[in-house]
This record gives structure tokens, sequence and C-alpha cells, in this order.
């Protein structure tokens, strides 16, 4: 029988090498284990039953099943107290291993463009890697988008790369990010409410309800008065509204900062039931002492 080669890997998910075999169609284990030191033996998917297989070994010599290797890939075998996979591979290979691990999460795209479609989203973000699911969120009445979507995709790393930069999608600049929402169960539900603080007094409610609508519905602006230089803004969507929360952002050549509205516990007031002055005048303390306004500002 004329030399030919079989196709073997170290996992199933990794890209295989070919193994030549012998003249009579036997494969020596010694020309596996000189590519995959420390390899007793080779294994196999069964094509109709799905199960591993393992591949008859004689004195060194691994037979072909039922004679013929075929295209199939064979996956090495090693002693179960061999720990060669994390004592020989080098740093590359180690931090790919716990990469592995790592899932992925649904990325919250802000500020998409009104006319976007899922398959633009899709094809856009297919250019970075495999993409399993795009959403964009649309009104439920009118079917409108409501200017942010969600996109999640199948390989940790090109997740990473993607939060990493901004993106022009259909003309526009937009931001891709985890939702910084995530909670314990014990936790208050999230806030559709965020707090824009260092506000210049020509701001106005219209001003910042056009802003912030390029990141979502937007249902309520409050400016307190007198001017305090801070703002709320309510979001329809409150996976929006975390989203933003933690950034600065220009508004009329102003940089804002973005933070919760919210207290730590909502039910800030029943603690403090008799505080002089009422619920007014503690909103206005945990304005002040939880967020540091500048002095002009103040």
């Amino acid at each position: 029988m004329s030399e030919l080669y079989i196709r073997v890997a170290e996992d199933e998910s990794e890209e295989p090498m070919e193994i030549p075999s012998e003249d009579d169609g036997t494969v020596l284990l010694s020309s596996v284990a000189a590519q995959f030191p420390g390899a007793c033996g080779l294994r196999y998917r069964n094509p109709e039953s799905q199960c591993m297989r393992g591949v008859r070994l004689v004195e060194g010599v691994l037979h072909a099943p039922e004679n013929d290797w075929g295209s199939l890939v064979y996956v090495v075998n090693y002693p179960k107290d061999n720990k060669r996979k994390m004592e020989e591979i080098d740093a590359a290979s180690a931090v790919k291993v716990k990469r592995g691990f790592q899932k992925t999460s649904d990325l919250i795209v802000l500020g998409l463009p009104w006319k976007t479609s899922e398959q633009d989203l899709k094809d856009y973000f297919s250019t970075f890697g495999e993409v399993i699911m795009v959403q964009v969120k649309r009104d439920a009445k009118n079917g409108n988008s409501k200017g942010f979507g969600f996109v999640r995709f199948t390989d940790y790393e090109t997740q990473t790369k993607v939060i990493a930069q901004r993106h022009m999608i259909d003309g526009r600049w937009c931001d891709c990010k985890l939702p910084n929402s995530r909670m314990c169960p014990d936790e208050p539900m999230r806030s559709r409410k965020i707090f824009v603080g260092r506000c210049t007094e020509d701001m106005t409610p219209d001003d910042l309800r056009q802003y912030f609508m390029q990141y979502g519905e937007v249902t309520d602006v409050f400016i307190p008065k007198p001017f305090r230089a801070f703002a709320f803004v309510t979001f329809a969507d409150d996976q929006v509204a975390q989203a933003l929360c933690g950034e600065d952002l220009i508004i009329k050549g102003v940089s804002v900062h973005i933070s919760n509205a919210e207290p730590k516990h909502n039910n800030i007031h029943q603690l403090f039931p008799n505080f002089p002055g009422g619920s007014a005048s503690l909103a206005a303390m945990f304005d002040r002492s939880r967020y540091q306004f500048p002095s002009s500002h103040v």
C-alpha cells in the first residue's frame, strides 16, 4: 500500500497536521509522538454514533479503523497524569486557553441612526468576526428605531476589539460597550434616569433632549430651578441609561459627566422619614453629598 497521510490534532477544535503512514497503511505511535510529545494513542469521532472511538494500538503500531483512515481527524490521547498541556505550552497559548473559557456578552450599540436595520448592523459587525445575534430596539407601537441596539459575537477576542473603538455606522459615530447595569439579585431595579453634572445655564431641556435622543428614546428632562448646574434625563429603556453612566460627554462645547441618578438604596426616604424639610431637602442633601460641583456652579 502506498504511503498516505492521516490528519491528527491535539484537540478537535484545533487545526490538524498530517502524519505519514507506513507502507502497509499503519501509523507508528512514534511518528505521532514525534509531533505530539507524550502521546499514547489516537481516538476519533464515529460519524454515525458521534461517540469517540479509540484507534487499535498493537506493540506501538496504530491500525486504521476498518483498514481505512479516511478523511477523519484523529485526536491525540495522553496519559491521565500527563501535565504537558499546561507545563510545556508557551505563554501565548496559555492566554488563548484562558480566553477560550471567557464567554461573550450582549453589547449595547448606542447612537444608531434611525434608518439602520438589523441587516445593516450585522453586515457592519461581521467585518470584525462571527456575529451570533443583532437586534435593533424598536418602538412597540410604530416600529420606529429607538436609536440603539445589541450585538453578540462568537469570539471573546472579537468582543474586546469591538469595545475598544468607536464605530462609524451609516454616517454616524456609535459606541459599543458592555451594559454596566449587571446587578446581583438582591440589588434594586435599574434606573432609567441619569444625572447630568457640570451643566451650564445656557443648556435648555430641549438641548438635552435633542442630544440624548441619539442614544435612545427620552421620556423626560428636568433642570432644577433655581439653576444648580445639573439636570436629570430619563430614558424609556434602563439599559441605555445604565450604559451611559460614568461617561463624559460634550454638549454645546461643555464636558458634562453622567452618573446614576438614584441613591444606592431606593428606600432612602424610608430610612429618614422625619428628615427636616421632607423629601425635597433630603434629595438636595443627597445631590450635594454624592456629587462634587465646581464652587462657581453651586
